[in-house]
């Protein structure tokens, strides 16, 4: 008899920002009845990188920075999946910046949500690409994936949320799931969750998050007027939080053709080749 698996218990510490992602991702699946045998979460290095553990779904831990490049295969090779990507900003922003630049050019039918918390907490605190978001020592400017994915022509779907709001977070991830799920393309989340044992940017995010969903004058599916939107948010020292843009095409699913090529397909090949090396 197969055993089901139990998901573990979260080894982050108590009050890490993770535990409200995981508590609104879980609250979004349930409200799409989206069942945990149709779910593949996907994970990064880093403390998010065990969420993929917690949550009962089929899951994946991917190479530091190249979760994405492994969910864009998995969406392809089962399209009716619901692929989930998890990561942090260090292994988003830093080493995974580049896939993430071409996720968003390619526009795969997957969500991705990365949990930025300014740190690498993993390994003890030391600074990640958003480490300026909360600190004035450096000369750095911190890397801005919102910006990042407007900045792109290709991207669809782009918001941040905060693990303070969680209503607001959960409706974002509902949104993000229904565009990955519909076919539209990448639908980006950043959530700035919080490290309280080496960051702790609670009272700091409290009182500098701005709402664009309350903001009348923002129109998330206007890509020009949702960047003057960020920008006039941060020349005011804040961070733009909501659903920040959401428009673009379809996303283009390519045939990946047959899933399984016989031996006796390669056979002259494979021969043809090591021919080339007698001597």
């Amino acid at each position: 008899m197969t055993a089901t698996y139990t998901p573990r218990n979260p080894i982050w510490c108590a009050g890490c920002g993770h535990f409200g992602v995981q508590g609104a991702l879980h609250q979004a699946l349930a409200r799409l009845e989206v069942a945990p045998a149709d779910t593949l979460i996907l994970a990064g290095i880093g403390c998010s990188g065990t969420i993929q553990n917690n949550l009962g779904t089929y899951g994946y831990h991917a190479l530091h920075g190249r979760v994405l490049p492994t969910a864009t295969g998995a969406a392809l090779a089962d399209p009716s999946l619901t692929v989930i990507a998890a990561g942090g900003d260090g292994d988003g922003y830093a080493i995974g910046a580049g896939h993430l630049v071409h996720t968003f050019r390619r526009n795969p039918a997957l969500t991705y949500v990365l949990m930025n918390n300014a740190t690498y907490g993993l390994t003890k605190g030391q600074d990640s690409p958003t480490a300026a978001m909360v600190s004035t020592g450096g000369r750095e400017q911190a890397l801005d994936g919102i910006l990042l994915g407007l900045s792109v022509r290709a991207s669809t779907f782009l918001a941040r949320g905060f693990a303070r709001q969680p209503e607001q977070l959960v409706r974002l991830l509902v949104a993000a799931l229904e565009h990955a799920r519909s076919g539209r393309g990448f639908a980006f989340v950043e959530v700035l969750s919080p490290c309280v044992t080496y960051q702790d940017t609670y009272p700091l995010w409290d009182a500098e998050v701005t709402d664009l969903d309350d903001d009348p004058h923002h129109d998330p599916t206007d890509r020009a007027g949702a960047f003057a939107s960020c920008l006039r948010v941060m020349e005011q020292g804040r961070v733009p939080i909501g659903l920040i843009y959401r428009g673009g095409p379809a996303a283009h699913i390519p045939d990946p053709g047959p899933a399984h090529v016989g031996l006796s397909d390669l056979t002259a090949e494979y021969r043809e080749i090591m021919d080339g090396y007698e001597v």
